[in-house]
């Protein structure tokens, strides 16, 4: 099994060293001389497969930098937990350090992607009740051994359906906190039809992180996200989840959205999100059933490739309202157009 992983992506020569986790960005002349280096091959032997290509003097230097790194530990790493796993395991007490309570078998919308059947996960409709969130926070700290850091992610369905019990929730966690020397860490996720003022003041206090779904732009979110009537729900939502960014200081928080078959053009929704000012944003790819129309498909992937492509790029089109500082149609620094370039636009 090889130690490192190498590609090419917008002009770069990435090495990743697997074990370490160590990223490099290296020259031509060391991307072609590694995977000899990985054979086993000395410095003399590499000469002879690339002095065609590259200067003796180029591949010694880049051989020698090389053994450097790996000196280091910082290339070609093995992984040194491999032998000591299955011990590791068996004198190993099983600790549990997070859990996701699902608070809200339910929901109030009818997002078409939803791996939860709106909800209710093909079952009937419920909410979670105080006893049950209880035993299960005890269950967490029985089983966390020495770990003083815990998590709780309340999730749904919609958990804002049954927001009383979250809050009671949180309460009786920080007053376990003090009998058992935990902390918890409570997060939520929402779709922020319920989301409030009181709602937000309470997780700005108790919520070390908050999920706020929203696909992007407007058609694109509407479309996969309509309450069960066929409404839209972006123009409910949008002011709300604006509001809670900037409550919580753009941080601990981020806008999640998901791009489906019907908007590969989604890096479009990703400046749409930082251009009403969100600056935490995750956008990712549906998970679905082959058979769903919205499904991605194989012959989908150049389009999502170049897509991501674009966003770690900054492509032609990544200035506007996203950049303040900057006018549609205008870059950054010193740019310009080549006079040469004008004259041929021109004629």
């Amino acid at each position: 099994m090889s130690l490192i992983h190498r590609y090419q992506n917008n002009g770069y020569n990435i090495v990743l060293d697997i074990n370490s986790g160590c990223i490099h960005v290296v020259d031509e002349v060391t991307y072609e001389v590694l995977p000899y280096m990985e054979e086993g091959l000395d410095t003399a032997a590499i000469v002879g497969k690339l002095g065609d290509q590259f200067s003796e003097e180029d591949i010694k230097t880049s051989v020698a930098e090389c053994e450097k790194l790996k000196a280091d530990g910082m290339l070609f790493t093995r992984d040194v937990y491999e032998n000591a796993i299955d011990t590791f395991t068996k004198n190993r007490q099983t600790v549990v350090k997070a859990l996701c309570l699902h608070i809200a078998h339910d929901c109030n919308l009818a997002c078409r992607y939803c791996f939860a059947e709106e909800g209710e996960y093909h079952g009937r409709r419920a909410l979670m009740s105080f006893e049950v969130g209880k035993k299960a926070l005890d269950f967490l700290i029985a089983n966390s051994g020495s770990r003083h850091n815990l998590e709780v992610d309340f999730f749904g369905g919609e958990p804002l359906m049954n927001w009383q019990v979250v809050k009671d929730l949180v309460a009786y966690g920080r007053e376990q906190e003090k009998i058992h020397n935990k902390k918890f860490r409570f997060t939520l996720t929402t779709n922020g039809v319920l989301l409030n003022d009181e709602v937000m003041e309470f997780c700005n206090k108790e919520m070390g992180n908050v999920v706020l779904s929203i696909d992007g732009r407007k058609e694109v979110h509407d479309f996969m996200r309509p309450f069960r009537k066929g409404a839209g729900s972006y123009d409910l939502i949008l002011p709300k989840f604006q509001k809670f960014a900037e409550s919580r200081n753009q941080d601990k928080y981020y806008v999640r959205g998901t791009f489906t078959h019907h908007n590969l053009d989604f890096s479009q929704d990703v400046l749409h999100l930082a251009d009403l000012g969100f600056k935490q944003i995750s956008v990712e790819p549906v998970v679905a059933d082959p058979s769903e129309e919205y499904a991605l498909r194989e012959e989908d992937l150049p389009k999502i490739m170049e897509e991501y492509d674009l966003l770690a790029t900054g492509g032609s089109d990544f200035h506007g309202t996203n950049k303040p500082d900057i006018e549609i149609g205008t870059g950054r620094g010193p740019l310009f157009v080549p006079d040469h370039l004008i004259d041929d636009l021109m004629n």
